[in-house]
């Protein structure tokens, strides 16, 4: 009589109980977002996917849990010691051993393929992405270069200052003697294939643009702005050791490489679609010396029209103006703090500690 009444309870739980999450109004979206075993909600699609997947992972994970569990209590109290009497002896239950061996390789298979399948999405890179950027790391800061963008009927538009040529000597030197490094060595490909640091001079192309950029230093965050709804290719490059570009919000993070030469060609890229309008932190996620800590940046993810009216003031300020990341946002986004809002500048003092504290942080 007890076992008829657990085994109907148990049926009304399983009919309630979906009952309950539909007429609650709550779809399995709803719960999925709201659930997450602790992971951030992610603002881009990838992001999306990846936390979606974590989500139900985390549930099927559970679900076994409470089933073994559920298991070993049962048979903890149904063959729990009555008497001195010995039990029925039982060697070999094959169903049994068939099921236990084949659901958890249907679990592990099931898991593997959503994974592979994930993985790939959030690895894949478009024909054509909407937005072409060079993130280029350093000792201690970012540089961000905004190399091409689609126009309304589906071509490349390269971003570049207008007039100026030899680019990648101009942006070298641009870059170089705004952090102190004016004279940095750089690297031809062959040079750099038995050495990370090979000090050989590259050659220059003079028909390289001149790419629209902004960089960060002691005194600025740089900041990353990309519009929303749009897919954007990431190009990341270093010229000194391992860094890693990461935005915890974006679930994601990867390593960017030194190759010991100005050539991107073997350089990480990925490609990501933000969804939600907003401003992120941005941090290095690979230990790169004294102020690896403080090596940070800001995304910010705006409307189409301001990302492309960020890219004319950028091009009408020109490439010699050091503070030219403020005032096109000033421009762009009027209202608006034209400096980073989720971090602050770092202080280059060694021998005092907390953050600098600037009229631009």
């Amino acid at each position: 009589m007890r076992r008829r009444r657990w085994s109907r309870g148990a049926r009304l739980a399983l009919v309630v109980a979906p009952l309950t999450l539909i007429l609650s109004g709550c779809s399995a979206k709803d719960v999925e977002r709201n659930l997450r075993f602790g992971w951030p909600t992610g603002v881009t699609k990838q992001a999306t996917e990846m936390r979606v997947f974590w989500t139900w992972a985390g549930v099927v994970a559970l679900a076994v849990g409470v089933l073994v569990w559920g298991l070993i209590f049962w048979c903890c109290i149904r063959y729990r010691k009555k008497s001195d009497e010995l039990p029925r002896q039982t060697k070999y239950n094959l169903p049994l051993e068939i099921a236990y061996s084949i659901f958890p390789f249907l679990i592990i298979a099931g898991l593997f393929w959503r994974t592979v399948v994930v993985e790939n999405n959030v690895n894949a890179l478009t024909k054509n992405p909407d937005v072409v950027i060079q993130v280029d790391a350093f000792k201690w800061n970012w540089q961000f270069e905004y190399h091409t963008v689609l126009d309304s009927s589906g071509h490349a538009v390269v971003e570049q200052y207008p007039g100026v040529t030899n680019a990648l000597a101009a942006s070298s030197k641009q870059s170089d003697e705004r952090l102190g490094f004016a004279n940095r060595q750089t690297c031809d490909e062959a040079s750099s294939n038995a050495s990370y640091s090979c000090g050989a001079t590259g050659g220059t192309n003079d028909n390289t643009p001149l790419y629209l950029s902004t960089v960060g230093s002691s005194d600025e965050i740089p900041i990353l702005v990309i519009p929303v709804n749009k897919s954007i290719r990431v190009v990341e490059h270093s010229e000194d050791v391992i860094h890693s570009f990461w935005v915890p919000e974006f679930l994601f993070k990867r390593d960017v490489i030194p190759y010991g030469t100005t050539s991107t060609s073997r350089d990480n890229q990925f490609e990501f679609t933000p969804t939600s309008v907003g401003s992120y932190v941005g941090r290095c996620a690979e230990l790169c010396g004294t102020y690896h800590s403080q090596m940070n940046f800001e995304v910010r993810v705006v409307p189409d029209d301001v990302f492309t009216a960020y890219l004319a003031a950028l091009s009408k300020i020109g490439p010699d103006d050091p503070s030219r990341q403020s005032k096109a946002l000033a421009i762009a986004m009027p209202g608006q703090s034209p400096y980073a809002t989720t971090t602050h500048p770092f202080n280059t003092d060694r021998t005092k500690g907390g953050a600098a504290t600037t009229s631009g942080s």
